[in-house]
C-alpha cells in the first residue's frame, strides 16, 4: 500500500505533460495567426495608401468658336461710338488661330472746323480658353485670365485718377475701369469693360479726346459707350453656342478669309491700344 502511492503519483504527473504540450502548442498557433494577420493588413494599408484617386474628368467648355471681332459690334454702335472712322469695318487684329484669339479697332477724327475735333478709339478682344485635364476647365482658366486682365487694366501705365467697378449685366461677370491718360499733349478719357461669359473673355476698351479747343468727352459718357459696345460683344459670343442655326452669328473659322485681307490693307504702323495719333492731314490746325 505505501509503495503504490508513489508510483500513482508518477503516472498521473507523466499523463499531464502531454496535455500541457498540447496547450503550449495552441497558443503558439493562436499567435503565428494573429501577426499574419496584422501583416496582411499592413500590406493591405500599403497598397490603398500608395494607388493615386482618380480624378474626376473636367466639364466640357461651353464655346468652341469665337464670332468674328469686327462684326461682334452692331454697325450704328460704332457708327455713334467712332464718327468718321477712317476703317467703317474695322480694322482686324493678327491672330494664327481666330477660334482662340481674336480682336478689331476702329478710330477716327470728327472734324468740326473751328469749333474743334473729336478722337475716338474702340477696341474689342476675345479669348478663348478649352477645357484640359491637366489644366482644368475652360471657365476656371477663363475666370483666371478675367482676373489677370483686370488687375492689368488698373495698373496701365500713366493713368489718372483710376477706378473700377462692377458692371452687371454683361456676362457672367464684367468689371468696368475707368481712368484719365495725357498724351499728344491732350487728356483722354479711358474707359475699359473686362468681362467673361463661360470659357470666354472679353477686353473692350474706349477712349477719347477733343482737339484743337474741343472739350475732353466726359467720363460718364465714355464708360456708357464702352459698356453698350461691350454687351454687344459678348451677346455675339453667346450667339456661338447656336452656330449650326442659319441665323447663327459669323464664327471666327469663317472669318478667316476676311480677315486675311483686311491685314493686307492695314496700314504698316498698324494700330496700338489709343496710343495712335490722329494724323497731320486729319488734325484740324490750331
Amino acid at each position: 500500500m505505501h509503495r503504490s502511492a508513489p508510483r500513482l503519483s508518477r503516472i498521473l504527473a507523466c499523463a499531464a505533460v502531454p496535455v500541457m504540450l498540447v496547450a503550449v502548442g495552441c497558443s503558439s498557433d493562436s499567435g503565428s495567426g494573429s501577426d499574419a494577420e496584422k501583416k496582411a493588413g499592413s500590406s493591405s494599408s500599403s497598397d490603398s495608401a500608395g494607388a493615386e484617386p482618380t480624378k474626376p474628368a473636367v466639364e466640357p467648355a461651353k464655346f468652341t468658336d469665337l464670332p468674328d471681332a469686327c462684326t461682334s459690334i452692331a454697325k450704328n454702335t460704332v457708327k455713334d461710338l467712332v464718327p468718321d472712322a477712317k476703317k467703317k469695318g474695322g480694322t482686324a487684329g493678327r491672330s494664327s488661330d481666330l477660334a482662340v484669339r481674336g480682336s478689331c479697332s476702329w478710330n477716327g477724327l470728327d472734324d468740326k472746323g473751328v469749333k474743334g475735333s473729336q478722337y475716338r478709339w474702340l477696341s474689342v478682344a476675345f479669348t478663348r480658353f478649352d477645357s484640359d485635364q491637366s489644366l482644368g476647365s475652360g471657365a476656371a482658366r477663363a475666370t483666371e485670365d478675367y482676373t489677370k486682365q483686370v488687375a492689368k487694366e488698373k495698373a496701365s501705365e500713366g493713368a489718372q485718377k483710376a477706378a473700377a467697378a462692377a458692371a452687371p449685366g454683361i456676362g457672367d461677370e464684367a468689371t468696368a475701369i475707368t481712368y484719365k491718360l495725357n498724351k499728344t499733349d491732350e487728356d483722354f478719357e479711358y474707359a475699359t469693360v473686362v468681362a467673361r461669359t463661360g470659357n470666354v473673355v472679353v477686353t473692350l476698351t474706349y477712349n477719347g479726346a477733343g482737339y484743337a479747343g474741343a472739350k475732353t468727352p466726359s467720363a460718364a459718357d465714355i464708360l456708357k459707350g464702352a459698356q453698350k459696345a461691350a454687351k454687344e460683344a459678348v451677346g455675339k459670343v453667346d450667339a456661338t453656342a447656336g452656330a449650326g442655326s442659319a441665323d447663327a452669328s459669323p464664327s471666327a473659322g469663317d472669318a478667316k478669309k476676311d480677315a486675311k485681307k483686311e491685314e493686307k490693307k492695314d496700314d504698316k504702323n498698324g494700330d496700338e491700344k489709343g496710343s495712335e495719333k490722329p494724323s497731320s492731314e486729319a488734325t484740324p490746325k490750331s
